[in-house]
C-alpha cells in the first residue's frame, strides 16, 4: 500500500452502529436537498433517493433491535422522526410546486 493511501486509511474515524446511522441519515438529507454539496454543485431534491435511505435506517431499526445501547436507541429514532418528518415536509413542498 502506498504511503498516501496508507496515511489517509489511518486518519478515517472508525465506523460503528453511531456513524453508519448517522451517514445513513446524511443520505437521506442529501436527497432532500438539505444538506449542502461542495462549492458549485447545486442540491437537488431526490424523493426516491430520500426514501431509500429512510427505508434503510428503518430496516437497520428493525435489524438491530436489542442490540443497541441506550443512546443508540435515542439516535435511531431521532433520525428516523427527523428525515420522515422532512421527507413528507419535502414531499408537500414539490407537489405544491407541481401545481
Amino acid at each position: 500500500m502506498a504511503k498516501a493511501q496508507k496515511d489517509e486509511t489511518e486518519s478515517l474515524p472508525k465506523i460503528d452502529l453511531t456513524t453508519f446511522f448517522l451517514s445513513i441519515s446524511s443520505a437521506a438529507f442529501i436527497g432532500l436537498g438539505i444538506v449542502p454539496l461542495p462549492e458549485g454543485q447545486e442540491t437537488n431534491v431526490d424523493l426516491e433517493l430520500a426514501r431509500q435511505n429512510i427505508d434503510l435506517l428503518e430496516l437497520m431499526y428493525e435489524k438491530t433491535r436489542g442490540n443497541r445501547t441506550p443512546e443508540e436507541d435515542r439516535l435511531i429514532e431521532q433520525l428516523l422522526f427527523e428525515t420522515r418528518m422532512k421527507y413528507v415536509e419535502k414531499e408537500a413542498d414539490v407537489k405544491r410546486k407541481l401545481k
